[in-house]
């Protein structure tokens, strides 16, 4: 299986939908025939840092999808560009993703 994200003229992705590994391109084609802007995501985390959900944004530059902002209102809480994950440099507070 190969997993694609659609993403919207803001470059945030509105569904992850499944194309079929037995295809010279991976289901690339069939995306592509639904419509809109399809880009491969991983669930291992081998391509674009993160797998990708609803609501994540495409980081263009980078070729990484990045999770929400949590909204837990920490001042520590950054994101870490080596990863592309929300962390907080605050051992007392957890984040919720």
């Amino acid at each position: 299986m190969s997993h694609w994200a659609e993403i919207d003229n803001t470059n945030t992705v509105i569904r992850v939908l499944v194309g079929d590994n037995n295809l010279p391109d991976e289901g690339e084609a069939f995306m592509n025939a639904l419509g809109g802007t399809w880009i491969k995501t991983s669930y291992n985390g081998n391509i674009r840092y993160n797998y990708a959900g609803a609501g994540y944004k495409y980081d263009e530059v980078n070729d990484a999808f990045i999770a929400p902002q949590p909204t837990c209102g920490h001042p520590e809480l950054t994101l870490n560009t080596a990863t592309y994950r929300w962390e907080c440099d605050n051992a007392e507070h957890d984040i919720e993703l």
